[in-house]
């Protein structure tokens, strides 16, 4: 809704840049503590946050620029110059690249994308409070009393209602974060102390809070781009998010089977 926040002399703090950054910091913070209850290397989280970051930016921003390729081809540095992301790049570049990290430092990965993927939730919830004050990925247009109108100098259509789309993906990135949370640090940790699993065969393991984040976004942004009217490229009637959401689903699906066959063998 606002650009720019405030000025530092003639240093502009823009609204998106600081939402990513607190979101960032909070992150990392909540990574580090969490990864420290649990026993596990606090430098590895701080390690993979950055990668993370730099990964998630790069990925995004390529996404962004394959799907908004004509506009690209016309004017290049326009493109990479605005503030034009695509999420689902920034969370499959970061994944890989995190993997990468892990092989290489020798780590259970799973272990560490369960501890990661409620702080990237926390993270995008910022982001989207940034998306909101920028004005991108902005909604359909209402009648609503919910309808927002963005002003002049901002990313989305000036002077009509739209539906805010960039907070009802913010809500729903928090309401993930303390989903995952309170399953991998309450229900996980009683399900290890009890024989329920024994019991009922009822239980949970390394990778299922990822696969949980997977299901949970990709299934709420796919319903959330059915409001939104940035489409950012199409497949058939889908548009790219939603057609990524697709496979997504069905991939943390296969992954949460995998794991449990694993565990159980």
């Amino acid at each position: 809704m606002k650009k720019d926040l405030f000025y530092i002399g003639r240093f502009s703090v823009h609204g998106y840049g600081l939402m990513i950054g607190i979101g960032f910091i909070l992150a990392l913070f909540l990574g580090e503590y969490r990864a420290k209850k649990k026993g596990m290397k606090e430098e590895a989280i701080i390690d993979l946050a950055i990668i993370a970051a730099v990964g998630g930016f790069l990925g995004a921003k390529i996404l962004y620029i394959i799907v908004s390729l004509k506009e690209f081809l016309q004017n290049p540095l326009a493109v990479i110059g605005s503030e034009g992301f695509v999420v689902y790049g920034g969370i499959i570049s970061g994944v890989l690249c995190c993997m990468l990290y892990c092989k290489v430092k020798k780590l259970k990965f799973l272990d560490y994308f369960d501890i990661v993927m409620p702080e990237v939730a926390l993270a995008q919830a910022f982001g989207r409070i940034g998306c909101f004050l920028a004005g991108c990925c902005y909604g359909r247009p209402t009648d609503s009393v919910f309808g927002v109108v963005f002003p002049e100098d901002s990313l989305a259509p000036a002077g009509i209602k739209l539906i805010p789309t960039q907070l009802i993906s913010a809500v729903g990135d928090f309401a993930i974060a303390i989903i995952l949370i309170i399953l991998a640090d309450v229900v996980f940790e009683k399900a290890k102390e009890s024989s329920l699993k024994a019991k009922t065969g009822f239980g949970m393991v390394s990778g299922d809070i990822g696969c949980i984040y997977m299901f949970l976004y990709g299934i709420g942004r796919f319903l959330v781009e059915f409001l939104r009217n940035d489409v950012r490229g199409t497949v058939g009637n889908l548009s790219t998010s939603q057609f990524i959401s697709l496979f997504i689903v069905a991939g943390s699906i296969i992954l949460y089977v995998i794991n449990h066959k694993k565990a159980s063998a």
